[in-house]
Formats: structure tokens, C-alpha cells, sequence
């Protein structure tokens, strides 16, 4: 078994390669469904019962089978609202990647990085199929760790992009998200501007990626392009959202990553679904995002209107990176190995 400490795993995890990862996955999702079990993810809320921020655990399983071998990946994740306070992440996490035919742990890895990196591609694969292909704006409305895994990812198929706009709700942490993102990814000659508001951040924007924990939309339609392709991967339970009512409503296309996962956990969907006065209900979904990967459905970037591609994540594109980098351990013997059993 190889022990993947997250030094490791970032150093070997590209963008790039979680993307195609995902992509395989999804195009093999849809070729044989019967090859990939993800049941739903276990989410069990955490300090309800006492005056500390609650956040939440969550279990994810995953069986892959590729055509020649089946593996089981399991993700275990920790969120924890008070950690920036502390200096430390939000969210914790270890992957354990095994062998179905024999039972062996192939690997035992951090999952944060995993998770940054294959939440920001599903972002990334959206954006490649959504967003216009001369975008030359990104706004990044919240300046947490997942923000910049997201915005490498949408750099990475918007290869025009010059300027990128921040907001976040406490202004350190845009200035400390411009600093850092600059020295931690140089490919990108990127001019970034810190906003004093959300409004001033979105206007201009070609692209617009979300990840907070609002708790109401963050903007309406008159403050944003007619054009705009959002990226919405907050909100993540049921009484959260970031993307209004009248920005839903007035979308083009709304797409998922996971439709099943989404009618549970998908805030701002949830809300829009159920508020008398919003017109957008699920019957309304475009689809998900493997009809956009293996083509079911096209869209015209230049001739699009506003586009929504709403991320709540799913373990199989946990499963599909995870594998990805464990298999590279593997053939080039990277990390720690050891014996188990």
C-alpha cells in the first residue's frame, strides 16, 4: 500500500489530468452505467447540539470497474467551519483506493487536495462546454481554499481569460487569495483586482465562479452579463444558496453534476424549485453534465444566454482522480509503501 501524504499528491495531481479523469468517467458512465455504483453520500451534521459553528461528516463510496479491474475508492470527509480561524483548512479528508478482485489497498491518500481538484474540474468541464470560448473575465466570489483550484480550472479551458475580479466577504482573505494564487500559480499571466463589493466583481464578468456558504443569492440578474456562464459549487445543503431566484429564472441552460444528489443537497436549485414566485422548477434541469461531455447535448457558446452549471459532487469523481493518481503511484513507486496485514 502506498501512503500518499498531500505534499505528494499535489505535487503529482494536474488539473489537466483530473479533468480527463473525469471526462473518461463520465463518458464511461454513460456507455456502461452498470460499471460505476456510487450511492448516495452519508452526510451527518456535526455540533447541532452546542454553540460551536456546525459543519458536517460525510462518508463517500465508490466502485469503478474500467473493463479489465474493479476497484472500491471511499472518501471520508470532515467540514469544519472554524478551521480559517485557526489557520487551517475547512474541509479534512482521506481517500483509500482498493483492488475489488483481490481485496489489496493500493493506496491511502490526504483527500484535500482531491477534492479541491476534482470539485474545481467538474467547474473546469463545465465551463469548457458552457462558457464563452473568447471569455476574458472571471469574477471569484469567495476567496476560500477551494477558490483556487477552481479558478486554476476554468485558466486551464479559457485560455483568454486576462483579468480576474475577487470578492469575499472578509476582505483578508482577497488579499490574501491574490497574493498567494499569484505566487502559487505563475503559468498565469493574470491581472487580478481585489472588489470592495460583489456588484463591482460580477459585472464585467465573462465567467463567474461561487463557492461560499451563503445563505441567499449573492446577486440578481440586472447586475450581470447577459451572457455569463456561473459556476455555482457552494451551497451545498438545503438551506444554503448563492445563486438567486431572478438569476436562475432568466438561465439559458442549467446543468448538474449530479442530478440525483442534487435534488437533495443543491440549495439554490432547492429554494428556486420551491418559492411560489420563481418560475424555474426541475423540470426545467438541462441536464447533467455528462450530456454535455459525451455530447447529448450542444450548446452554442456564442449564441447561449446566462448558463448555470450547479456542482454538489459526487464519490465517483472522488473514485475517477483518486484512481488516476493511486495507479501513478503505483507504476512509479511514489509516497510511502508498506505492508499491510
Amino acid at each position: 500500500m502506498h501512503i500518499l501524504d498531500s505534499k505528494t499528491v499535489k505535487s503529482q495531481l494536474t488539473m489537466t489530468m483530473a479533468i480527463d479523469s473525469i471526462e473518461q468517467l463520465l463518458t464511461l458512465q454513460v456507455q456502461h452505467p452498470e460499471w460505476i455504483k456510487c450511492p448516495e453520500r452519508l452526510v451527518i451534521p456535526t455540533f447541532t447540539a452546542s454553540d460551536k459553528n456546525s459543519g458536517s461528516h460525510l462518508s463517500m463510496p465508490s466502485v469503478l470497474f474500467d473493463g479489465h479491474e474493479e476497484f472500491a475508492i471511499v472518501k471520508l470527509v470532515t467540514i469544519c467551519p472554524d478551521n480559517p480561524k485557526r489557520n487551517l483548512p475547512t474541509t479534512t479528508a482521506v481517500v483509500s483506493v482498493s483492488n475489488n478482485d483481490t481485496g489489496e489497498i493500493l493506496a491511502f491518500m490526504d483527500g484535500v487536495y482531491v477534492t479541491q481538484v476534482r470539485t474545481a474540474a467538474l467547474s473546469g468541464i463545465a465551463s469548457k462546454y458552457l462558457a464563452k470560448p473568447d471569455s476574458q473575465q472571471v469574477s471569484v466570489i469567495g476567496c476560500g481554499g477551494m477558490a483556487y483550484e477552481q479558478l486554476n480550472a476554468v485558466l486551464t479551458v479559457c485560455p483568454n481569460i486576462k483579468k480576474v475580479t475577487l470578492w469575499n466577504r472578509a476582505a483578508k482573505g482577497a488579499n490574501t487569495f491574490k497574493t498567494q494564487f499569484s505566487e502559487q500559480y505563475p503559468e498565469w499571466s493574470v491581472t487580478i483586482e481585489v472588489c470592495e463589493d460583489i456588484a463591482s466583481a460580477v459585472k464585467d464578468a465573462d465567467v463567474i465562479n461561487l463557492a461560499t456558504r451563503a445563505t441567499e443569492g449573492l446577486f440578481e440578474i440586472n447586475q450581470i452579463k447577459a451572457d455569463v456562464h456561473i459556476n455555482a459549487v457552494g451551497a451545498y445543503q438545503p438551506e444554503m444558496k448563492e445563486v438567486s431566484d431572478s438569476v436562475i429564472e432568466a438561465c439559458s441552460h442549467v446543468f448538474i453534476d449530479d442530478i440525483a444528489g442534487g435534488r437533495h443537497e443543491a440549495g439554490d436549485l432547492i429554494q428556486a424549485d420551491a418559492a411560489e414566485g420563481c418560475s424555474w422548477t426541475w423540470d426545467d434541469l438541462s441536464g447533467d453534465l455528462a450530456d454535455l461531455v459525451t455530447k447529448n447535448i450542444t450548446i452554442n457558446q456564442y449564441k447561449k444566454g446566462i448558463t448555470l452549471f450547479k456542482s454538489v459532487g459526487a464519490a465517483s469523481f472522488d473514485a475517477a482522480v483518486a484512481l488516476k493518481v493511486a495507479q501513478k503511484a503505483k507504476d512509479e513507486g511514489l509516497g510511502q509503501l508498506i505492508t499491510w496485514g
